[in-house]
């Protein structure tokens, strides 16, 4: 199973400046309700189709609404050799809830 990181926690990495991707798995349209700036977006369905796109030597954050199917796609890349692949515990909501109120909820 992956490695969890609370919304906190990512925060103070992101602050820290550490490189990491943080990779939405949500679709268009919650993302047009919410956002990370700067994060990657493949959404769960075409992430299969698409892991060309991500490199499996950098860190990998995957998030979504609730951290649900974050966890499911942190699996999958872990088993696909993704070998530094977190999911941010509670998604998107939780991360508007303690570390970014700005970030609307849905």
């Amino acid at each position: 199973m992956p490695f969890e990181i609370s919304p906190s926690d990512l925060k103070r990495r992101l602050e820290h400046g550490d490189d990491v991707v943080i990779l939405d798995v949500r679709e268009p349209e919650e993302l047009a309700i919410a956002r990370l700036d700067g994060a990657v977006h493949i959404p769960m369905g075409e992430i299969a189709g698409r892991l060309h796109e991500l490199d499996p030597d950098k860190e990998v954050v995957v998030i979504c609404h609730h951290g649900i199917r974050s966890a499911q796609v942190a699996g999958f890349l872990a088993q696909r050799d993704f070998a530094r692949v977190v999911n941010l515990t509670g998604g998107i909501d939780a991360w508007s809830c303690t570390v970014d109120p700005r970030v609307p909820r849905y």
